[in-house]
């Protein structure tokens, strides 16, 4: 468990020090865009742990995606 935790940080930093540009024109929505009660609308596989509850990126792993067959997928544990 500590390892996997360690692996997680370790690819949050990274991911934080990649740039990221992407610019999504007005008409251009992302197919799995989600609208959450209380939150608004996030893009992502909202059932993955790294998933960035955000309109504007995807995760911290793969923010630009996609998250269809993502070798870091992890599910969400049932406490958050």
């Amino acid at each position: 468990m500590r390892k996997a935790k360690e692996r997680a940080q370790e690819r949050l930093r990274r991911a934080a020090q990649a740039p990221v540009v992407r610019v999504l024109g007005r008409n251009q929505l992302p197919n799995d865009r989600h609208h959450v009660e209380g939150v608004g609308y996030i893009i992502g596989d909202i059932t993955c742990k790294f998933n960035a509850c955000s309109a504007y990126i995807r995760c911290a792993v793969n923010p630009s995606g996609p998250c269809e067959n993502c070798c870091s997928y992890e599910p969400r544990d049932s406490s958050e």
